[in-house]
């Protein structure tokens, strides 16, 4: 049982003293830090006291070794991904840290997708890719940048850096955003999601290239999935011009025409009456 660390951990994490907690649960803070001493054990009420403070189900707090969970995992418990809770299983992501103890952003090329299909839980697989930050982004959320192959996601273009927020819960995929989505059939792909999980658990997946056409996926087989967060590309992408301006310029276009049209027409008038009058 880990009772006895986390809710160190998880006191620490909220920036709380023992007085805090012992005060917000009404207990003496010799008991709280006789808790956290392992030198007293907490009867059920104590424990559900806790589980409504931090919360997290029971179950976890006694049974997940948190400090064996990453920044991003740790973060994903406390914003309410319990696995308990959920009724699912807590995905454990293979990641690395800088000397720092911050996640990194691994970056996965075209030429390492292949060994990704079997080296995505592999630490030494995961260890030997190259990795970089971002500063604008978030420490607490954990990031993994992926090289886009071939032009199904147009106007995004091909060898574009496209980056993902890992998502834990994927009942929190909301249809119409992208998504990068790992299978071990179809491999990594980016792709625009409709989530049907709770009505058939499966997910449609869309292209931006119109030439495309959706397909779908069993959730069952999807391995990971990260929320789209941006894209890094050498190329400029063909410029598209939106429906509202096109049918400014075309009115525009119509106006400078007649206006062309009028003038032309005066133009002959006078030429046809200097001829008539010559």
């Amino acid at each position: 049982m880990y009772f006895t660390s986390n809710i160190k951990i998880l006191r620490k994490r909220k920036g709380r003293t023992q007085d805090d907690v012992a005060f917000a649960l009404n207990l003496k803070r010799s008991t709280l830090s006789g808790y956290e001493n392992g030198v007293a054990q907490p009867g059920i009420e104590i424990l559900i006291a806790f589980s409504g403070y931090f919360n997290m189900s029971i179950d976890t707090i006694l049974k997940m070794d948190m400090s064996k969970l990453s920044e991003s995992q740790l973060g994903e418990l406390e914003r309410g991904y319990d696995a308990y809770i959920k009724g699912s299983n807590l995905r454990v992501l293979t990641t690395t840290v800088n000397t720092e103890n911050t996640e990194n952003i691994e970056l996965v090329p075209e030429k390492a997708k292949a060994g990704y299909t079997t080296g995505y839980a592999d630490p030494e697989y995961i260890g030997e890719l190259p990795v970089f930050r971002l500063p604008f982004l978030s420490d607490k959320r954990k990031y993994r940048t992926f090289q886009l192959k071939g032009d199904s996601m147009l106007p995004i273009p091909d060898g574009s850096w496209v980056t993902g927020e890992f998502l834990q819960d994927w009942m929190n995929i909301i249809s119409g955003n992208a998504y990068i989505v790992f299978t071990m059939n179809d491999g990594i792909v980016f792709k625009v999601v409709e989530n049907n999980i709770r009505i058939d658990g499966k997910l449609v997946l869309y292209s931006l290239n119109p030439l495309y056409e959706p397909y779908e996926v069993n959730i069952s087989e999807v391995k990971e999935i990260w929320k789209f967060v941006n894209y890094i590309s050498s190329e400029l992408p063909e410029p598209i011009i939106p429906e509202k301006q096109l049918m400014q310029t075309v009115a525009v276009m119509k106006h400078d025409l007649e206006r062309l049209k009028s003038k032309l027409g005066r133009e002959i008038t006078d030429v046809a009456e200097e001829l008539v009058g010559g």
